[in-house]
């Protein structure tokens, strides 16, 4: 189990920084165009930062989640905003209401026409939302990709909740240790662009090529597009469509609810096996009934306070996003900026009955 303390947890940023994770996401297109952008980003993150500048005063952030109802990024915006006025700075929360590819472009847009010192996107697409990206990089507004990145040109720094492998394969280990490495599993993700989801998708079924899991089947990745209702609809249908599923992976904090909801109120309750990523308060009265085991996240809190410390640091020049720089983030230390831009919060905490009752988010 991956149990994580606050005092290892700068130690264990630090040291997964020098590790690259992230997979090779698509460049927004292009030719002479983008061969052009790729020669002003690689500018961007080369210019010469000033590691003992002081954070600016009043400075104005925006946080863009993929979509403004979904109660796990309130968790981490309202964690950044405040952490703004530690700093003497402000923010503020804007989104669309569905976690679309494209819903994101307009806000973008409107936070560049108010000229924000920062903005920090949660992408649902890692692509459509470069262009207006860019366009707020040429107006010298710093982009920080957190929880779900967009492809590395489109940002300078990506706030990833943990290692994106060690996410990835961690829960098909805890799901295989689950369900004595035998029988049908499915997944029950985000949307289908997702990068975040997809990454740790990718990394799951490589970690089911190994000869442990021979006897293990991955039969369906459903989406639920982080709707409650669809989420839960998609769940009925697994059990449905694969009435001798073993277990679900759900790495969405509203999927995971979702399917825990069904399946706690079904006849297969104590019989399917569902982990994934969810936070401790929506989840508790499913580990406490029987219905999930163990589950797994990082604090949220933390994710949105170091993102608003990097964009602020960012802001004030302190860093430019180039690999090796480091900078303070209040009270959770020092972190280092590893390859294209990733910061790494740390490592996620497993949950169950033993600890589940000494957090709160």
């Amino acid at each position: 189990m991956m149990l994580r303390n606050a005092a290892g947890r700068r130690a264990v940023a630090a040291a997964a920084t020098a590790v690259s994770l992230a997979l090779a996401l698509s460049a927004c297109s292009g030719t002479t165009k983008d061969s052009a952008d790729k020669g002003s980003a690689k500018a961007r993150t080369t210019a010469k930062a000033d590691p003992n500048a002081p954070l600016k005063k009043g400075l104005k952030l925006a946080f863009l989640p993929k979509q403004i109802n979904n109660p796990y990024e309130k968790i981490v915006d309202d964690a950044g905003i405040a952490a703004a006025e530690e700093y003497g700075g402000t923010g503020k929360e804007v989104g669309p209401s569905d976690a679309s590819a494209s819903s994101q472009v307009s806000y973008i847009n409107t936070l560049t026409q108010q000229r924000q010192d920062a903005i920090l996107v949660a992408a649902n697409d890692p692509n459509a939302v470069c262009g207006p990206l860019k366009q707020a990089m040429k107006k010298d507004i710093k982009v920080v990709a957190y929880d779900s990145d967009t492809a590395k040109d489109c940002r300078q720094l990506f706030i990833n909740q943990a290692s994106s492998e060690e996410i990835g394969r961690s829960l098909i280990q805890h799901l295989g240790e689950q369900i004595g490495y035998k029988g049908r599993i499915a997944i029950l993700s985000a949307t289908q662009n997702a990068t975040n989801q997809n990454t740790w998708i990718e990394f799951m079924k490589d970690e089911l090529k190994l000869p442990r899991y021979k006897n293990m089947q991955l039969v369906k990745v459903a989406y639920g597009d982080d709707a409650d209702q669809k989420s839960f609809q998609q769940t009925q249908g697994l059990m449905q469509a694969y009435p001798d599923l073993k277990g679900i992976i759900s790495p969405t904090t509203v999927g995971i609810a979702a399917a825990a909801r069904y399946l706690s109120d079904s006849s297969y309750r104590g019989k399917v096996v569902l982990n994934g990523l969810g936070t401790p308060n929506q989840m508790r009265k499913y580990v406490k009934d029987g219905t999930v085991e163990q589950f797994s996240l990082w604090n949220p809190e933390e994710l949105g306070y170091l993102g608003s410390y990097a964009a602020a640091a960012l802001a004030s020049g302190q860093i430019s996003g180039a690999e090796g720089e480091k900078f303070k983030a209040g009270r959770l230390g020092e972190y280092t900026i590893g390859k294209d831009g990733e910061v790494i919060l740390g490592e996620p905490t497993v949950f169950d009955k033993k600890n589940i009752d000494k957090f709160n988010f």
